[in-house]
């Protein structure tokens, strides 16, 4: 099996690291896996493309490469240029910090899937969320790397991996505890934190200019049941399948009755 790998959080950052060996593991001792990152960190860059600008690719050691762009322009270098082929899986992560609820729409996690999911390939994103019970942790990529293999392996073999138009990606999460205390793998919807959300906090540099500074809300607030936040704060695992495509199904038949 040949595995692309990404993230978001750069080519230095420790849960590419885990998920290194996580897809050794899945590849086997006969496979390959081709490491793609970012040269720094693009953490909440979404789905991204330097569609205007160039971006540099260097190599760093064998199958190993850094690309001065986003995680998206990471698959599509690694899909169109550095393996000159298609690989049988990607896998993006392992982010520090939750994917879940309204985090997804920020991600460029998330984004390297949707973008390996669009070349018609088979993708997983994979984030590691933080809180008190792991923070302090030796290694606080605890959960992620004990229960990290198992999840990808059981997507791999179980997923619906149809060759769709806005064919599946899936996001996975792992809980903010000691590998130990993971209870097994909930399959989740998407949630959203009521409580929370993105801001603004303005400062002011010594030349007296008023920058901002992005800032998130509170992580730990309760989503609604069956959703993937909810799962991970209760020490589960969540796989939630997901797509590119943003039309509002559900919507379409009233609106046709009120606007054709």
């Amino acid at each position: 099996m040949k595995i692309l790998i990404t993230n978001d959080d750069g080519i230095n950052a420790p849960g590419l690291k885990v998920l290194e060996a996580i897809a050794e593991a899945i590849a086997g001792p006969s496979g390959e896996v081709w490491t793609v990152a970012p040269a720094f960190e693009q953490s909440g860059v979404a789905h991204c493309i330097s569609y205007t600008r160039p971006v540099m690719i260097s190599e760093f050691g064998p199958r190993r490469f850094a690309c001065e762009g986003s995680p998206a322009d990471c698959v599509l270098a690694g899909v169109h240029e550095v393996l000159h082929a298609a690989p049988d899986l990607v896998l993006s992560g392992v982010n520090k910090g939750n994917n879940a609820a309204e985090n997804t729409l920020y991600s460029g996690t998330i984004g390297a899937a949707m973008e390996g999911a669009l070349q018609g390939l088979r993708a997983i994103a994979l984030s590691q969320f933080w809180g008190p019970g792991n923070a302090d942790l030796d290694n606080p990529f605890e959960a992620a790397a004990a229960h990290g293999t198992d999840a990808v392996r059981a997507i791999w073999e179980n997923g619906d991996w149809r060759e769709e138009d806005y064919r599946l990606f899936y996001n996975v999460n792992f809980p903010p505890c000691p590998a130990s205390a993971v209870k097994g793998r909930r399959v989740t919807t998407q949630g959203f934190r009521e409580a929370t959300s993105f801001g603004v906090a303005p400062s002011i540099a010594p030349n007296g200019r008023k920058f901002l500074w992005i800032k998130g809300g509170a992580q730990h607030h309760p989503t609604g049941a069956g959703t993937d936040a909810a799962a991970n704060l209760d020490g589960y695992v969540s796989i939630t399948p997901m797509r590119a495509d943003l039309t509002a199904h559900d919507r379409l038949a009233a609106l046709r009755d009120a606007l054709e």
